[in-house]
């Protein structure tokens, strides 16, 4: 089938999702020229980057276009995306092609005697090379017809009864028919032995009573009811939000002290040996909103009452969730992670890497374009969060990260650069505040902002902000890590730590709950915590009156300019240089590769593709860097990611292991001022010869990622109160004792991008492990130890001494 069977729209939609310049149009060129008929030529590739000088112009539009010409069909061109590991294309596409499959015949339920024969039938239109499978129940039917468009059951027993479905396959496309259930007939005279099998009279299962929507508050008692007629008798099982509860086999479900963690939806099934049947849906609402969904009464009121507790009225049967709580959408979603552990003259810290690293792969999930950096000074702070207000527009969903020194004064919230002098004071800092208001300018439909750092006063700093005027309905959401004049920790281990905060935050953040709710289930994970317990508690605040969820799906306008200008401001921060190889004078040739961990940190890696057989030993290092990037010459050129210090980037984007490469990190590219240059150093010997030969090749490629931003350069606000940025007089780091957890406190952040656009969606996602029980029970901490990635189940604390909290 060829891609011209997606038809305008579907090229169109395509299109646009491959129109950038780190994962699309390029990359599919790239994977395409597998087979010899679909490469392009170097022209080709030329005349469709022109297409962007043109109104309507499609870079993609054109390649699809030639790639249609060529006979590229739809199962090559998800081949080919499934290679780039373009999630929200593939994911476009498969649906696309799956829609296009058709029953045209569903199969019947049928009943018949003992030892007939019944055929269940289903047939499908569609793309060619369709296939069937029959299932029974959960269990393929692996039988001669369990593949093909009619199931045979013949002759039909006991066995055969129970409920039937058909999938239709094509490649990794499917849609399942409609159930069918098999039901056998028995009769006095049908087949001897028949009545051994069924001693009573066999009658259909019916429910008649459903268990009712109600309203609680913590602590109240819950009871649902379900109650459901057979012969024989049925038996009960209970789900919530779709998933079974353990030792609830009743026809009641009763919960006799209800937290938040009890709401959603409740269903019940009831079965017998011959049928099934589900209950209707019973909405659980918990907590002070359900006073304003519904009305009702207490059976009592103060200490005279004859109930000693409240009773929960249930909803009438009609009443159900507001159909309006479903329908918030985002015209965009976009979010600015800071993460700042190097500071100057202020404690170090270790877990802001992997938290912000952490946070970029979840909300990425989310489809939020995500802006990651890392050790930020005070210019490119103030910088980045005006390249994150472009980004921003009416109804865009705002999210800002930071992780970091902090502190509180007065109401405002101050986010400290990594150049802060010892003794800073607001002007030295971002105060978020001030932020806010300029992103109510933008008229955003979500504000949520997570500070991770510690809200200790600031003695040094005796001055009163005042930011501009809140609007009144803003949809604002704070999530601060801790609370007023308290500080924020760390646990330290040897390869990766974590901050409290993030350690909780990432088991909930990707629910499908209002913000102001899926942050209420982190506080009360981080009270159930006895290390965090009297120390580290998270303060939520909020003005959110709306059901905004973070997993709010994104609609926006057919022909949104101000869309196009985000989605173009956000990807020039994230290109990546192009591979390359570099050919020498000795014969010997040698591939370049970049990878982004970050929007501000980069590996290279370099490996030798071909060198002739008289070249016994080769490799090829990289030297010569510019002086404004960070590059550790210990860790330079190493054999492994980790030894070049690069803890989270997935090898599966580099490399196979098969082929050897030297790895260079390349930290803080916000301050590249020019292309970034740097030298490829090919040392190498011949079979017959001792001596080593040296060769030297000059490379340029452009300034990548977050380079092209100019971080460094002072800008003009355009909207709102101007940060101020001063140059600091050094100052010497002082002496903090900290020998197990380290305060987040006073410093500012680098922004670093694991939203590289080359990178896959899940590339660069660190395996995590479900760990309902971080942190659960009290353990030792020692300064040289952080919470591992993926282990966090596995690790126990206890209390240690208390100067080992350390205070502002």
């Amino acid at each position: 089938m060829n891609i011209t069977s997606l038809g305008e729209a579907g090229l169109t939609k395509l299109s646009k999702l491959l129109d950038n310049c780190s994962c699309g149009w390029r990359q599919l060129a790239n994977a395409a020229a597998e087979q010899p008929q679909f490469r392009c030529s170097e022209m080709e590739l030329t005349s469709c980057s022109l297409q962007v000088l043109k109104s309507a112009g499609s870079p993609a539009r054109t390649l699809l276009a030639w790639l249609a010409d060529r006979g590229c069909s739809v199962d090559f061109l998800l081949y080919c995306l499934r290679k780039m590991e373009h999630q929200e294309a593939l994911q476009f596409l498969s649906t696309t092609v799956s829609e296009q499959i058709k029953i045209t015949v569903q199969p019947q339920s049928k009943q018949a005697s003992l030892g007939s024969r019944v055929v269940l039938t289903c047939r499908a239109s569609g793309p060619p090379g369709l296939s069937y499978q029959w299932f029974k129940g959960k269990e393929e039917i692996l039988h001669e017809t369990g593949s093909l468009p009619e199931l045979v059951l013949c002759p039909l027993g006991p066995a055969h009864q129970g409920y039937y479905i058909c999938r239709i396959n094509h490649g990794e496309n499917y849609i399942f028919s409609m159930w069918a259930h098999v039901r056998l007939l028995h009769s006095a005279g049908s087949t001897p032995g028949c009545s051994s099998l069924f001693p009573g009279s066999v009658s259909g299962l019916r429910i008649s009573q459903h268990p009712q929507s109600q309203l609680a508050s913590e602590g109240d008692n819950l009871v649902l009811k379900c109650t459901a007629e057979a012969n024989p008798p049925p038996q009960y099982e209970w789900y919530h939000n779709k998933r079974p509860i353990p030792d609830q086999k009743t026809c009641s479900l009763r919960i006799p002290c209800v937290t938040t963690q009890h709401r959603g939806e409740y269903r019940c099934k009831a079965f017998n040996l011959y049928h099934e049947a589900w209950s209707d849906t019973a909405t659980v609402k918990i907590g002070p909103s359900s006073v304003i969904d519904a009305s009702w009464v207490e059976d009592g009121r103060g200490f005279d009452s004859s109930e000693g507790q409240r009773q929960i009225h249930p909803l009438p049967p009609t009443a159900s969730p507001p159909s309006a709580a479903k329908n918030f959408y985002a015209t965009d979603k976009v979010a600015l992670l800071i993460g700042n552990m190097n500071y100057l003259h202020h404690c170090q810290l270790s877990a802001p890497i992997s938290d912000v690293h952490e946070l970029t792969n979840l909300l990425r999930q989310m489809d939020f374009k995500v802006v990651s950096l890392i050790d930020l000074n005070c210019q490119e702070m103030n910088s980045a969060v005006n390249e994150f207000l472009l980004l921003l527009d009416k109804g865009v969903y705002g999210l800002l990260y930071f992780a970091g020194h902090g502190y509180e004064n007065y109401g405002n919230s101050f986010m400290v650069p990594i150049d802060a002098p010892a003794s800073y004071t607001s002007e030295h800092c971002l105060c978020v505040q001030n932020i806010l208001t300029r992103m109510q300018e933008k008229e955003t439909g979500l504000n949520v902002f997570l500070l991770d750092m510690c809200r200790k006063r600031n003695p040094n700093d005796d001055l009163i902000v005042k930011p501009g005027t809140l609007k009144v309905t803003a949809n604002i959401v704070f999530g601060y890590a801790t609370c007023v004049d308290a500080e924020a920790y760390e646990v330290k281990r040897d390869d990766v730590s974590n901050g409290i905060f993030i350690s909780f935050l990432k088991q909930h953040v990707c629910q499908d709950e209002k913000v102001t709710v899926m942050l209420d289930r982190v506080a009360e994970d981080m009270g159930r915590c006895a290390i965090t317990r009297g120390r580290q508690a998270l303060e939520l605040r909020s003005n959110l009156s709306e059901r905004r969820s973070l997993t709010d799906q994104i609609q926006t306008s057919e022909s949104s300019e101000s869309d196009s200008a985000r989605n173009l401001q956000w990807a020039v921060a994230h290109v990546l240089p192009e591979s390359r190889c570099l050919q020498f004078d000795c014969g010997v040739q040698v591939q370049l590769g970049f990878a982004a961990e970050f929007s501000n940190v980069m590996v290279i890696y370099s490996r030798i593709l071909e060198k002739p057989a008289e070249i016994e030993t080769c490799c090829a290092q990289l030297t010569d860097f510019p002086q404004e990037v960070d590059i550790d010459l210990k860790k330079s050129n190493q054999e492994t990611l980790f030894e070049a210090g690069c803890l989270l980037l997935i090898k599966e984007e580099l490399p196979s292991p098969e082929a050897k490469s030297l790895y260079t990190r390349i930290r803080g590219l916000q301050r590249l001022r020019t292309d970034l240059t740097f030298t490829v150093c090919l040392h190498y010997t011949y079979s017959n010869m001792d001596e080593e030969v040296q060769e030297q090749l000059a490379v340029t490629v452009g300034k990548p990622l977050v380079s092209k931003l100019n971080l460094h350069e002072s800008r003009m606000s355009t909207s709102g109160p101007a940060y101020s940025c001063s140059s600091f007089d050094s100052a010497e780091c002082s002496s903090l004792a900290s020998d197990t957890w380290t305060s987040f406190g006073q410093t500012s952040t680098e922004f670093s991008h694991a939203d590289s656009l080359t990178l896959s969606r899940s590339a660069n996602m660190p395996e995590e492990t479900d760990s309902p029980g971080v942190f659960n029970s009290p353990q030792p901490l020692t300064a040289s130890k952080s919470l591992p990635h993926g282990h966090t189940g596995e690790i126990n604390y206890k209390f240690s001494d208390m100067y080992n909290f350390h205070s502002f």
